[in-house]
Formats: C-alpha cells, structure tokens, sequence
C-alpha cells in the first residue's frame, strides 16, 4: 500500500554528503513512513487491552501520538517537496519540548511520583532534583526521542534495539508496579504502574511484526514518524516509571549513536573541520571502514542484547 501511494525514501544528494550518497543510494524510493502502522498497531492494543482510566497509560499514548504527529509532518514535508530534509532544527525541537514538558510538570505534581531519582547499583542513595526535574524529565523524552531517530539509519537497526529496550522496560513496569517485587527488589513501588506493562508489550509485539519487513534489506522503512515516537514513547516509560537513569543503560546503542553526532558536529565546528569519525552517526562510521551492513546491524543488536542483560542484572546488584 505505501509504495501505491509512492511515499519513497528521498537519500540525500551527493553535494550534501558524497559517502552516504553512495552507501544509501540503493535505498532510494523504499516505501517509508511505516512507522504509522507501528502506531496504530500499539494504539489499537493499548485500547483493547490497558485500564484507560490509568493516567500513566493516557499519558504516554499522547505523548507517543504528539511525537509521532511531529515525525509525521516532517516526513509529508520530505516526500512532498521532493527532498532529503523535512522540518528544520526548530521546526522539531520546539514542539517535542513543549509535549515533554508535559511529562515534566505531571511527575512534579503526582503524589506517587514526585522528582526524586532512583539511582542503580544503591540501595538507599535517592537525589531529590525538585523543580528541576520538570527540564529533567524534558531532556529525557526529547533526547530518547531524538536518539532512535538518529539510530534509525541502516535496516532494522533502531526497531531491533527499540524491541530489546521495550522488553527490559516490560519486565521493568510489572515489577515497579508490584509491591512484593518493587520491595524485595529494593526499588521504589509506584501504584498503577504495572498498567505500562501493555504499553511496552504492545512496543515489542509492533515492533516485531515490523522488523519483518523492515529488516535486511529492508522493503519498508518507520521515517520520522515511527522512530521519533517509539523513542518519545520508551522515555515517558522510563521517566514515569522512576527508571531515567537505566534508559541510558538499556538504550545504550541509542546513547552512543547520537553522542557520536555531537562530537562530531562540536569538532567540525571547533577544530576548523577537522571529525573525528569518518561519518556520523555511529553505524555509518563503521559502514565507511568497510563492514558490511548486515555485520554492523547484527553487532549492534548483540550490544544490545548484553545491555538489557547488564540494566536487569542491576537490579540485583543494589
């Protein structure tokens, strides 16, 4: 049906990026914006199995659609106007302030919930932000957001790590929304919690059905509005679950890929053009020192796999 509609991958022109002109320009014209079947699906079974009376779950649905509404303008931009680039710098990062925000002031208020992090590997250490945590929780939904967005460059990449991060945060949600577990875990208990257990679930079972097809070589690809969704939607996860601090354990590919755009774009700017990876993201870097596609895909994952290991595994060691 996408390709019907002809909703084709723009690759940016060779004046703009020669190397990955040429590793992508096969790519050209594979159906995108698949991410819209991704939300719908988690939609639909958020309605038909989560409580949607729990404000948790309402929450994070608004917050998911806002994002995804932000990806999908971007994308109608891209492949209305013919070009690589969809809504500039602004253009995104105003308005998914504005929803995080949202988030922000929810925690702040909420009895259950209040602005103090729970920090891994410790027992009883708690750090109290107070008002700060608004911009906290903010920096959190934006940056995971952003982050799958910069993840998803090679086929199946950023749904495969979102599907491992989903299932840590699964298990995560049920135990944080029991009494018993959250007490003999040593974490902190939050009623009405659980509830996101369908929320991640209904991530992971989309997800999958979706890396059916969006796996190498991909026949379709999330765009803007899948994977700025998916990770808006894991970051109210992890804020409203007290869990902000082990995202960036579990999320850890999601981490490097965009900290490796700000280092390059900071040593671009400040050492007078001089990078320090070949290409930026990450992924595109190894892809440049000659590892095929597939290798760099399925090594990414098996990183994956060993981080949401290791954030479960901490939950033991406090």
């Amino acid at each position: 049906k996408l390709t019907h509609l002809k909703v084709g991958q723009k690759i940016r022109p060779p004046e703009e990026s020669l190397q990955l002109h040429k590793l992508h320009r096969s790519k050209e014209g594979t159906p995108t914006m698949g991410g819209v079947l991704i939300l719908l699906s988690i939609i639909f079974s958020v309605l038909m199995w989560a409580d949607l009376s729990n404000a948790y779950i309402l929450l994070t649905v608004f917050v998911t659609a806002g994002f995804g509404c932000v990806g999908f303008i971007d994308d109608y931009i891209k492949l209305s106007k013919n070009r690589s680039k969809g809504l500039g710098f602004l253009g995104k990062i105003i308005p998914q302030t504005l929803i995080a925000v949202i988030i922000g002031c929810f925690v702040f208020i909420d009895r259950n919930l209040g602005t103090k992090l729970d920090l891994p590997f410790f027992k009883n250490v708690i750090l109290d932000l107070g008002i700060f945590y608004i911009f906290f929780a903010a920096m959190v939904v934006v940056g995971s957001s952003n982050a799958v967005n910069l993840t998803d460059g090679l086929d199946g990449l950023a749904i495969g790590c979102t599907i491992m991060v989903a299932l840590t945060y699964t298990f995560l949600s049920y135990v944080t929304g029991h009494m018993v577990f959250s007490d003999y875990l040593f974490i902190p208990f939050i009623p009405g919690a659980g509830e996101l257990t369908i929320f991640c679930a209904s991530i992971l079972g989309a997800g999958l059905g979706f890396l059916w097809f969006n796996c190498f070589p991909a026949s379709v690809f999330m765009g803007d509005v899948g994977s700025l969704a998916l990770g808006a939607g894991l970051g109210t996860i992890a804020v409203l679950i007290k869990k902000e601090i082990l995202l960036g354990v579990v999320g850890g590919i999601f981490v490097l890929e965009a900290v490796s755009v700000i280092l390059q774009v900071g040593s671009f700017r400040l050492r007078k053009g001089k990078r320090i990876f070949h290409l930026a993201p990450l992924h595109h870097h190894f892809q440049v020192l000659g590892w095929p596609e597939s290798k760099v895909i399925v090594r990414f994952w098996i990183v994956g796999i060993i981080l949401s290991v290791l954030t479960l595994a901490t939950l033991k060691l406090r």
